[in-house]
C-alpha cells in the first residue's frame, strides 16, 4: 500500500472508538506483546533475512512456502500446504468464537535489488519464459515475518482469547491471481469461512505508525497487453516498412490524454506502461511491438471509460499508421479492498489507545491495488490497514530537501527490519485479541 510521503506524515488522527477494551487494557496487552517479543525477535529477523535474500515469484514460492510451514508446524499450527498451489493454511483452535483469518503474501517480484543490504536479493527465476533478477521489492518479506510472529504471539497469550485462528500464506499476489486461486481450491469449503479477515501492507511512512481507512482503501487493477503489428525491414529503408516501435511510442504517449483530457479531473485514473519489447537488433524494424501495463481506479464510471479509451487508442494509433488492427488484451485484475465500517472503527480504536498519534486515519484511499479483494468479496468482513516502514529522521530530511523516497516496488525500498515488524507486530496482535477476547 503505497502513498505519497507527504500525504502519509500529514494523516488526520482517528478520534475514537466505541466497544473495544479500554486504554489501560490496551497498554497492558501490548507490554505482554513486547515482552514476548524481546525473546522471539532474534529468530524472527533470522527468518526475515532468509527468506529477504531468497525470493520467489508467484506461484513459485515453493522454498518461502515450506520454510512457513515449517515454523508454524514447530509452533504447534495444523499446517496444510499446496492450497492454490502453493499456499499454505495453519490452524490453531482455542476454544469456542469466531473464525478469524490472517493473511500474508508469499511472493516477489520480477526486479533487481539495488539496496545495498548485505542480505540483499541476487535471485534469479524464470518469468515470461526469460530469467529474471528477483527481489522483496513490496515488502511481502515484512508481512511474512510479522505474520509468524503475532502465529507466536497468539499462542503465548492464548489464555486471553477464546476461537480459531486460520493464518493463511498466499502465493502470487503481484498481479497473478493468488487469493482466487486459494478460493477455486476450496480454501473457505475446506478450512471453513472466516467470521472477520485481516491483512496489513507496508508502506514508505514512518516507522512506528499505523494507518487505516474505513470503506474503500486501494484501487482496482487492469491489465493491458497490446501487440502493434508492423512490417519488417531494414532499418536504412523504413519507408519500406509499417514500424511497430512507432506505434507503441505513439501509443504510449497518447494514451496519457484519455487520463488528462477524457477522465473526470477530480476522479483518481491512472494508465502506465512498465513493459516494451521490440526486436533485437538495433537496424533492423520488428514485425511487432509488444506492450504492457496497467489500469488504476477507484470507482467503476471511471475504469469503463479509462478501458475504452486504451482501445480506442490502440485502434487508432495502428489506422493511422497503416498497419492491421492490434491484438487488445485487457485483463481484469485485482478489485478494491473494501473495509468493513465497524470493524474499521473497532481496530481502528484499538490502534489509536496503543499507538496514539502515531495511529493514523487515512484521508482517501491509496493507489496501489491488492488482491486480498477477494477474500472481501467473498464474504469475508475485513480490516486491512497500513504499516510504516522507514526511518522517520530520513523521510523529515527527505521532506526538508524535496528529495523523492525509494517506495515500494523501487530496487531501492528498505524497510527498517526491527521497528516495522515489532509495530506490525503489536497492532495486528492487538486487533486480534480484541476481536477474540473472552466473554
Amino acid at each position: 500500500m503505497t502513498m505519497p510521503i507527504a500525504r502519509l506524515l500529514g494523516f488526520t488522527m482517528l478520534l475514537g472508538g466505541a466497544g473495544v477494551a479500554n486504554a489501560a487494557d490496551i497498554a497492558g496487552a501490548r507490554a505482554a506483546i513486547d515482552h514476548g517479543l524481546d525473546a522471539q525477535y532474534p529468530h524472527i529477523e533470522t527468518v526475515y533475512k532468509d527468506i529477504h535474500s531468497h525470493p520467489e515469484l508467484g506461484f513459485q514460492e515453493t522454498r518461502t512456502a515450506a520454510l512457513l510451514a515449517d515454523e508454524m508446524r514447530k509452533l504447534g499450527y495444523e499446517v496444510t500446504e499446496g492450497v492454490g498451489k502453493t499456499g499454505i493454511v495453519a490452524i490453531l483452535k482455542n476454544g469456542p468464537g469466531p473464525l478469524i483469518m490472517v493473511r500474508t503474501e508469499l511472493d516477489a517480484l520480477p526486479m533487481p535489488e539495488k539496496t545495498g543490504l548485505s542480505y540483499a536479493s541476487t535471485a534469479k527465476q524464470m518469468y515470461r519464459g526469460a530469467e529474471s533478477p528477483v527481489a522483496h521489492s513490496c515488502g511481502h518479506d515484512i508481512h511474512m515475518s510479522v505474520w509468524l510472529a503475532v502465529a507466536k504471539t497468539m499462542l503465548d497469550m492464548k489464555d486471553q482469547w477464546s476461537g480459531t485462528l486460520m493464518f493463511v500464506g498466499q502465493p502470487a499476489e503481484e498481479g497473478d491471481g493468488g487469493a482466487k486461486a486459494m478460493l477455486a481450491d476450496g480454501l473457505f469449503a475446506r478450512f471453513g469461512k472466516p467470521d472477520m479477515g485481516f491483512a496489513l501492507h507496508v508502506n514508505p511512512g514512518p516507522f512506528g505508525y499505523v494507518f487505516y481507512k474505513p470503506g474503500v482503501i486501494n484501487s482496482t487493477s487492469d491489465g493491458l497487453s497490446i501487440t502493434f503489428k508492423g512490417k519488417g525491414g531494414h532499418g536504412s529503408r523504413p519507408h519500406t516498412t509499417i514500424d511497430p516501435v512507432m506505434m507503441a511510442g505513439h501509443f504510449i504517449v497518447d494514451v496519457q490524454s484519455v487520463i488528462s483530457r477524457e477522465k473526470d479531473a477530480s476522479k483518481f485514473g491512472v494508465v502506465t506502461i512498465g513493459s516494451v519489447q521490440a526486436g533485437n537488433a538495433g537496424n533492423v524494424i520488428p514485425d511487432t511491438a509488444l506492450v504492457r501495463g496497467t489500469i488504476r481506479s477507484y470507482d467503476n464510471d471511471t475504469r469503463a471509460r479509462m478501458l475504452e479509451g486504451v482501445e480506442r487508442t490502440a485502434k487508432a494509433v495502428a489506422m493511422m499508421a497503416g498497419a492491421p488492427e492490434p491484438d487488445i488484451k485487457l485483463t481484469a485484475g485485482a478489485k478494491a479492498v473494501i473495509n468493513d465500517a465497524d470493524l474499521t472503527a473497532r481496530g481502528g480504536a484499538v490502534l489509536k489507545a496503543a499507538f496514539g498519534d502515531k495511529a493514523r486515519l487515512m484521508p482517501e484511499p491509496g493507489s496501489a491495488s491488492e488482491d486480498y479483494s477477494e477474500f472481501v468479496m467473498a464474504g469475508v468482513p475485513s480490516f486491512y490497514f497500513g504499516l510504516g516502514g522507514l526511518d522517520p529522521a530520513m523521510l523529515q530530511k527527505a521532506a526538508a530537501d524535496k528529495t523523492p523516497v525509494p517506495g515500494n516496488h523501487s530496487p531501492e525500498f528498505a524497510p527498517v527490519p526491527e521497528p516495522s515488524i515489532r509495530t506490525g507486530t503489536e497492532a495486528m496482535s492487538l486487533v486480534l485479541l480484541d476481536v477474540l477476547k473472552k466473554k
